[in-house]
């Protein structure tokens, strides 16, 4: 008699866990419309007209949230526009849905080292070189798009120095 309760509340936690495992699905191919529409908008791509590719791309996502080569594509494409922080968004959400895609790791790291960055590019490149056992070409790529960025001069504000123009004189008090 003392021990029905916790009987009863045990074989509730049960019923419950088990029934939990039972409503989920398998479900972890990506959606054959948002394929289709992936496929459309590499093609827009190709010839030269992001912002179709865009919109399908987006639409892809919209059917699909899980397809992280929509997401991968779309930063793609704000990496061409020169919108870095937009890309590494985007390569951020291809990266929550697989943390080890090499893909959007590089192009993460290569829009880190366009927007300034390089340390943090460093660390997806040891990230890619860590998953990545043999040489693979997404190493090679952002190793040598830091090496490139590294070169380059940075420039500081002590770098430039002003001159002065006739118009901006302050007048003499007398």
């Amino acid at each position: 008699m003392r021990f029905s309760p916790a009987a009863l509340a045990l074989s509730l936690v049960f019923a419950t866990v088990s029934s939990a495992g039972f409503g989920q699905s398998a479900d972890v191919d990506i959606k054959a419309r948002s394929v289709e529409y992936m496929q459309k908008g590499e093609a827009a791509q190709h010839q030269g007209n992001l912002e179709l590719a865009m919109d399908l791309y987006e639409t892809s996502l919209a059917v699909d949230p899980r397809n992280g080569s929509a997401f991968i594509a779309l930063a793609q494409i704000a990496r061409v526009q020169k919108l870095p922080g937009k890309a590494i968004r985007l390569y951020r959400e291809a990266l929550i849905l697989d943390p080890n895609n090499l893909d959007a790791l590089a192009g993460q790291g290569e829009a880190l080292v366009q927007r300034g960055a390089l340390e943090k590019a460093k660390i997806n490149l040891s990230r890619i070189e860590t998953l990545c056992r043999t040489r693979c070409p997404q190493t090679a790529q952002l190793s040598s798009v830091i090496t490139s960025a590294e070169k380059q001069p940075v420039m500081s504000a002590e770098a430039v120095a002003l001159k002065p123009k006739v118009g901006d004189e302050k007048p003499e008090a007398n």
